[in-house]
């Protein structure tokens, strides 16, 4: 008979996985889609650059500290959930025990067997045992604001540097279609490898990604078209 290896799953890196592909799926869109627009309103090579710079270091300090600020609330909310459950293991420990085993019995367990689980896991490490069982967190979930607004910073930082360094190397008669092409093309990659990381289907993850991505570029296009003729 084989014996069975341990089954990896792709759900514990979720977290910084989410960061990451939206910062950088965020950096190709938006800084493509100002860059297109700008261009599309006859700026100058310098100021389209300008603008793609500005934009790429707005971005992702917005990203960052937006990922900052939602992640810390998420762990403030944490560390108050477990402040609360540790003052009840200190004033009802049997009490606690009791609603653990609860919880194994609703899970499937006998209520003898989930007793005596219960009562070997507080023994361990009681405050682990309900933070895992009741709240539902463990240290693969819990909140990790810094990691995730660096890695959305970074991730959006190294999305945004592809159309600006096609915008500084293209001829300018080719510049607008070159950015389209090089940004959907790595954002249609980036769609496949994330849904692919995920245990998602690939091909449905990277035409989403690229279609809405087209659009945005195109209506920013347009926008852009239509206020430079108006300037």
């Amino acid at each position: 008979m084989r014996l069975r290896s341990h089954e990896r799953h792709t759900l514990n890196g979720v977290g910084w996985l989410r960061a990451s592909v939206l910062g950088a799926n965020d950096g190709i869109v938006s800084t493509a889609s100002l860059i297109l627009g700008v261009a599309a309103a006859h700026a100058s090579r310098s100021g389209i650059l300008l603008s793609g710079t500005a934009a790429l270091v707005a971005g992702a300090m917005s990203m960052a500290t937006g990922e900052y600020v939602s992640v810390h609330s998420q762990a403030d909310s944490e560390a108050a959930a477990l402040a609360q459950e540790r003052a009840e293991l200190e004033v009802d420990f049997a009490g606690e025990r009791r609603e653990l085993s609860e919880i194994y019995v609703r899970r499937g367990l006998d209520t003898k067997l989930a007793e005596q689980v219960a009562a070997q896991l507080m023994a361990h490490d009681a405050l682990g045992s309900h933070a895992r069982d009741e709240l539902g967190l463990s240290a693969v979930s819990r909140a990790q604001p810094l990691q995730a607004a660096l890695a959305s910073a970074g991730s959006f930082a190294t999305g945004a540097v592809l159309p600006l360094l096609v915008a500084a190397w293209s001829p300018e008669s080719y510049r607008m279609i070159a950015i389209v092409v090089v940004s959907l093309l790595c954002l249609l990659v980036l769609g496949g490898w994330s849904a692919k990381v995920g245990g998602a289907d690939m091909r449905a993850g990277a035409l989403r990604v690229t279609f809405w991505s087209a659009l945005a570029m195109a209506i920013t296009s347009l926008v852009g078209t239509i206020a430079g003729s108006l300037i």
